[in-house]
């Protein structure tokens, strides 16, 4: 029987009042807006705003840290963005307004361990966008249309246009999955990865030889024993 294709993208029946969205905006500034630590485009073109970050930090726009996630004193600015991040029962990391200049572009890229087998669902929410523009997920051109709740795999390979003459700009949350947002995801046709064959997505066939042998020169009985596991595996299969 012919496995289903995992989820790369996918829209969830969560839906936000796009003239509120648009509204909250107006209480940000442009000086505000962060230059994105990414040199996938030229200049300034991409650039962010933490409504929620770690400490706190207005100027802490990095997806993960070993510090506390905290709300931004932005965020309190916004009551509706504040609203919309009530209506997710789940935690979350980052939280960041993401804006892409009127035709720019994003070089393909991946955001490791971005995805919900990963412990990160990151989701996309437009506010001002166009239908030029466009994601490009393992070379197949999306469109995240305005208002909604959308989940992209950054795993993936991605890049992103923008061909229009409006700068597009999206409300993006790392959400961490429980019960209820699981129960979300399957409900709207959810298809998970398959658990990686090695138990660590790094380990793949192309290179379980070399760990193995890592871990051989290694000569501890922790090494000795996983490598010995990892053959194990790679005999099987």
């Amino acid at each position: 029987m012919k496995q289903e294709q995992a989820t790369r993208y996918l829209r969830l029946p969560m839906n936000f009042d796009l003239a509120a969205l648009q509204a909250d905006l107006q209480s940000l500034h442009r000086h505000e807006w962060v230059a994105h630590y990414n040199s996938g485009t030229s200049g300034e073109d991409w650039r962010c705003q933490a409504l929620r970050s770690a400490e706190g930090r207005i100027d802490h726009i990095l997806a993960f840290s070993d510090n506390k996630f905290l709300n931004t004193p932005l965020l309190a600015r916004c009551a509706y963005f504040q609203q919309v991040l009530d209506s997710f029962e789940c935690d979350t990391l980052s939280v960041r307004l993401m804006i892409l200049h009127a035709g720019a572009s994003i070089a393909e890229h991946t955001d490791d361990r971005t995805g919900f087998e990963d412990g990160v669902a990151r989701l996309h929410i437009p506010i001002v966008t166009h239908p030029d523009v466009l994601f490009w997920l393992d070379d197949e051109p999306i469109h995240f249309s305005a208002g909604g709740t959308w989940y992209m795999n950054g795993n993936c390979r991605h890049r992103v246009e923008n061909r229009s003459t409006v700068d597009r700009i999206h409300l993006v949350i790392d959400c961490i999955p429980n019960t209820w947002l699981t129960d979300l995801f399957y409900g709207a046709g959810f298809i998970p990865n398959p658990p990686p064959k090695y138990g660590d997505r790094s380990i793949t066939d192309a290179n379980v030889a070399h760990v193995i042998s890592s871990l051989r020169q290694n000569n501890n009985a922790t090494s000795r024993e996983l490598a010995q596991r990892l053959e194990e595996i790679r005999n099987a299969s």
